[in-house]
């Protein structure tokens, strides 16, 4: 990996490819820079593409592209999220034999969730059958963008289609404002892989920063240190790397088996953290009546996919509860996905990558519709210290137990059950003794903070009644009855409450 590339004199762009299956796009992309991104044995014999494949493509004014090949089958949408969430622009390929399909109807809502909306339409195949009624559909389908004929056969088309890739890049700014800056280094991970006499080896897009030899990074959300030992841009060895290009990052101090598709490279200082809860504005189009109550959605961030619960907040704006662990900063684009039957359902922002588990409010919708606006957030006040049931100086917590941590506090008032938590929950007690979680019935352990919320939650209910019920609790916090027993029950246990029948009522300060 040896070697310099001189510094781009125009930002770094990467394009995605977008298409139905069978419509031509590794071919095409194999025709405009002379690689065949299918790699893989079986994707070259069954004659399909499977994995994101890569490769470099230069224009007629001497710019060159990163380009994300992606597959085109129904069964690998997701794959396709993965790559097109770092791209810049994109080349739909829509076959002049078959028109706009299923696919290329899907890759476009995928697109438009994204809001990567610079782009080429072209219309493949134009050797086998007229051009003009595909090129018709697309242009109904992507308004206002350039559609041009090409045959990879006969080769025509093709001058005029790196033309029009050549003035589209040309409109773009690239990922301005933070292509010099180390600390805000981030790169999603699409694959990770070992080079003999080398070690474990990541690449992806990077979306941000700049990254280069020597440089210590964070792999998240394990928050494993590594060192990057070398960097390569499309096979060259290259002293640095910025965004927008195509990046592979040789790492000291990691094991492949560490480090995954989903997975964040990220500076020391970008800020970063794992969130199990993102409040998000969506655009749903036509589908926002499924998602009107709530309910279960595959969400894709980078290149990773969790499930989750949306949450309904008001208007457009939503909380989700997710299953995996996002690495997400406020600005960043995702989308949604139906789970059954698989279906883009629209896309959105994150407008805070960090909530604390709340329902909707009218304080709530106002604080989203700030954020949505791009309004400074008012600082938040500090939290109120936790107090020690045990010596001073416990064993500093691992990456795994902070992460618990953090997923304990970001769960609120419904916290995963011990067999929920897995492997986890033998961080727990290292979080118990760190005064970071605290047990709260036979399965369920809270984070302090939450505690301390919910023990005002529960004493303002009951000076409001006079008491207050398993019901009622459950009613205010919008929760199930399982877990406003178990909290009641632990107040009872702390004195703050007594049980007097089937109400709770408040102890009297000292009694």
């Amino acid at each position: 990996m040896g070697g310099a590339l001189s510094a781009p004199s125009r930002p770094p762009l990467t394009l995605g490819t977008a298409g139905h299956i069978d419509h031509g796009k590794t071919a095409l992309i194999e025709s405009l820079t002379g690689v065949n991104t299918d790699r893989l044995p079986e994707e070259r014999s069954r004659g399909i593409s499977i994995e994101l494949g890569y490769a470099r493509l230069e224009l007629p004014s001497g710019r060159a592209l990163s380009v994300v090949d992606v597959p085109g089958h129904e069964r690998f949408v997701r794959t396709m999220v993965a790559g097109a969430t770092g791209v810049d622009l994109f080349l739909m390929v829509v076959a002049a034999d078959d028109g706009v399909m299923p696919q290329t109807r899907e890759h476009a809502a995928v697109l438009a969730g994204l809001d990567v909306t610079a782009g080429v339409v072209a219309v493949t195949k134009a050797d086998l059958a007229g051009p003009e009624p595909a090129a018709a559909q697309a242009r109904e389908l992507l308004h206002g963008l350039d559609v041009v004929a090409v045959s990879v056969r006969t080769g025509a088309g093709l001058d005029a289609l790196r033309g029009a890739l050549d003035r589209v890049a040309g409109r773009l700014p690239g990922r301005a404002g933070q292509e010099d800056d180390p600390s805000a280094v981030r790169l999603h991970v699409d694959r990770a892989f070992t080079i003999r006499g080398a070690g474990t080896v990541v690449t992806g897009t990077l979306w941000s920063g700049a990254v280069g030899r020597g440089d210590e990074v964070v792999v998240l959300p394990s928050e494993r240190r590594a060192r990057v030992r070398s960097v390569e841009v499309h096979g060259e060895g290259t002293d640095r790397a910025a965004a927008g290009q195509r990046v592979a990052l040789n790492l000291a101090g990691i094991e492949v088996g560490e480090v995954a598709r989903g997975d964040v490279v990220a500076g020391p200082g970008a800020g970063l953290h794992p969130a199990w809860i993102v409040d998000v504005a969506l655009d749903l189009g036509d589908a926002r009546h499924e998602l009107a109550a709530g309910g279960r959605v595959h969400v894709h961030h980078g290149t990773r996919e969790s499930p989750a619960r949306a949450a309904p907040l008001g208007g457009r704006f939503f909380q989700l509860r997710l299953e995996r662990p996002l690495v997400a900063a406020a600005g960043d684009r995702l989308v949604v996905r139906r789970v059954a039957p698989p279906d883009t359902l629209g896309g959105g922002t994150v407008l805070d990558p960090h909530p604390r588990r709340h329902g909707p409010s009218r304080d709530a919708l106002a604080r989203l519709e700030r954020l949505a606006r791009g309004e400074p957030e008012s600082p938040a006040p500090e939290p109120r210290p936790v107090p020690r049931t045990r010596p001073a100086g416990p064993a500093p917590l691992t990456p795994a137990a902070r992460e618990l941590e953090h997923r304990l506090r970001e769960s609120g008032h419904e916290p995963p059950t011990v067999l929920e938590l897995g492997d986890a929950a033998a961080h727990l007690p290292a979080l118990r003794a760190a005064g970071k979680a605290v047990r709260a019935g036979r399965d369920l352990h809270y984070h302090p903070d939450v505690l301390d919320g919910l023990r005002e939650r529960v004493v303002a209910l009951g000076e409001r009644h006079g008491s207050v019920t398993i019901a009622q609790l459950r009613d205010d916090l919008g929760t199930t009855r399982r877990y406003a027993q178990a909290l009641l029950e632990y107040f009872d246990a702390q004195r703050v409450t007594r049980r007097d029948g089937d109400a709770h009522v408040l102890r009297r300060r000292g009694r």
